[in-house]
This record gives structure tokens, sequence and C-alpha cells, in this order.
């Protein structure tokens, strides 16, 4: 235990740059003080004494805003940034060096028993506001993005994002882990990809009403004339296309 907490208390250093001297790490990071209490009730819950450890973990989440249930396994070098609203289930299990931002949840998704919670492999980056829930495996070195809600498994080396999430391959490209703005913007891509597909129908059918014109003049008469073309210049398209990084 007491090698963990040190592990705990170095990888702060390296993940944070706001951390400037140990008296501050120690007495001002809920997500280290977090950790304490939960090394100690995790250790009384495997010896079988009971109500203490869920003592424990209820002060814990008074002080530092952070519930971790006794039973949760978590490795060494697990940095929880922030921490407040983060809740990690009883089955949980968290590899070594894994990054838990803000508002995280690894929980269930219902009443079952048994293993109900997500197994973390070394290195997850969660984000502020993720959700994992249920009994999935997430590989090494994924990287979930803020705010998405990941319900299936993921393989390693992956990148999640969404609601739900999506798996996004980033094979060969090596990502700071707190460079959150490095993440891609799948909806964003599959819209640019829809827009480009309209514009490609649109001289598809440019081309056949030029080949056509007799018979498109007969449409005009009985009131059957095409659709507007997609204007790309057009402002509300563009200043959307413009916000979501397309």
């Amino acid at each position: 235990m007491l090698r963990s907490l040190v592990a705990d208390f170095r990888i702060i250093f390296e993940r944070d740059p706001a951390a400037r001297n140990w008296v501050e790490v120690l007495f001002c990071y809920p997500g280290l003080q977090a950790l304490v209490f939960h090394r100690f009730a995790n250790w009384l819950h495997h010896v079988g004494i009971p109500f203490f450890p869920r003592l424990i973990s209820h002060i814990a989440r008074f002080i530092t805003g952070i519930e971790i249930h006794p039973g949760a396994t978590i490795g060494q070098g697990v940095f929880i940034d922030h921490g407040m609203g983060v809740v990690i289930g009883e089955t949980a299990i968290l590899g070594d060096g894994c990054l838990i931002y803000q508002g995280v949840t690894l929980g269930g998704t219902g009443k079952e028993t048994g293993k109900r919670h997500p197994t973390l492999g070394e290195g997850v980056v969660v984000g502020a506001g993720a959700k994992v829930l249920g009994n999935l495996q997430i590989g090494h070195n994924v990287r979930i993005g803020a705010g998405s809600v990941v319900l299936r498994d993921v393989p390693s080396d992956c990148t999640v994002v969404g609601v739900p999430g999506r798996v996004v391959y980033r094979s060969g490209v090596r990502v700071n882990p707190l460079e959150h703005g490095q993440l891609p913007d799948s909806e964003a891509q599959v819209i640019r990809t829809l827009v480009d597909r309209i514009q490609a129908l649109e001289k598809h059918v440019e081309m056949l009403e030029q080949q056509g014109r007799f018979a498109y003049q007969q449409l005009e008469k009985v009131g059957a004339v095409a659709a507007p073309n997609c204007d790309l210049s057009e402002h509300t398209i563009q200043e959307f296309l413009d916000g979501a990084g397309i």
C-alpha cells in the first residue's frame, strides 16, 4: 500500500504543471487524498472488516467530492485530477497510470450481481464528465473524450468520442494524455462527408438536367422544380462548419 501511495504522489508532478511543491500536493489535491482514504478502506474491505470501509469511503466523499467504493481495485500511479463528482463502483478495476478527470463515472447499468463495473487497462485517460458503464474491457492507452458515454468494449490504443462513444483508431500516433484538444471530432467528419456527398449529387443532377433540358422544362410546367442547391457560402452553414472544426 505504501508503494502505491508513493507512486500516486509522484505521478502528480508528472501529469500536473500546476503542482509546485510537496506540501501543496499533500494538502490541496483531493484526488490524492481520496486515494489515501481508499487504499486504507480497500485493505480493511479485503480483510473482511464490516462497516468501517464504507464509513471511510463516505468520509472521503464528504471531504474530497470523490466517491470510491472500498471494493474497487486501483493500480499504482493513478491520478484523479480535480476529481469533484468522480464515482468509481465496487467492482471497477483501474490499471497503473490511469488519468481520471472530474465528473467521471465508472459505474454499472442495473442491479446485476458480480462483476458489473468497467475494467480500465494501463495508461487510460478518461476526460471530464465521461461515463463508462457496465462490465466493459477498456484496453491499454485508451483515451476517452470529455462528455463521452462508453457502453461497449474498447481495444487498446484507441480514442473514444461522442454519445454513445465511437472508437477512432489512432495507430502510430503518440498523443500526450493532457492534449485533449487533439481529440478527433467524428461527428464533424461525418457532416463534412455528407455535405461533400450532397455537392456531388447536385453536380450529377445538373449534368442530367443539361442532357435532358426538354424533360426538365416539362417538369417545370407541372411544378416539379428541383430543390435549391446547398450553398456553403450561406452564413448559418459556414458558421456551423467553422465552429465544428471542419
